[in-house]
């Protein structure tokens, strides 16, 4: 039977780490963006069109985003019912419309965005720049050699 060399054991917890993670990281989401009628999905896929800064396929948002295009799909057609997103016709492809972050979308990021900031200051107090950076060079190091076995 094969065992895990130290530096997969290692790897293996953080990867279990990172998996507890993503789950704080979700509920938290939940909690900033539930009294301005979100979820974390959905603020991740508003986020991912405005940090594109232009208007992006679905099948953009959901290669950024690392997800299914069909549970994007329907986030984004929930956006859309809420008009936080709009859905514009693309000559480059007329069964795959772009989509853009609506006025009244616009105005709710600006709402979350200005909640995350106070929260995220407040979780990163005494944490240490150097630490941080570390950490993310280390998770971008994962994912990308994760990239590359695909």
């Amino acid at each position: 039977m094969m065992k895990r060399t130290p530096s997969g054991k290692i790897l293996t917890e953080l990867i279990l780490e990172a998996f507890r993670l993503n789950g704080a990281l979700l509920d938290a989401g939940n909690r900033i963006t539930k009294p301005l009628g979100l979820t974390s999905a959905r603020w991740q896929v508003m986020g991912a069109i405005e940090l594109a800064g232009q208007p992006l396929t679905v099948a953009q948002v959901a290669r950024r985003m690392g997800l299914a295009r069909q549970g994007v799909q329907r986030i984004i057609n929930d956006l859309e019912r809420l008009e936080m997103l709009e859905l514009k016709s693309n000559i480059d492809h007329k069964r795959s419309p772009l989509v853009s972050i609506s006025a009244k979308g616009k105005r709710v990021m600006a709402e979350v965005n200005k909640a995350q900031i106070a929260w995220v200051n407040k979780l990163a107090e005494g944490l240490g720049i150097r630490k941080v950076e570390q950490a993310l060079k280390l998770i971008q190091s994962v994912s990308d050699r994760l990239e590359q076995q695909k």
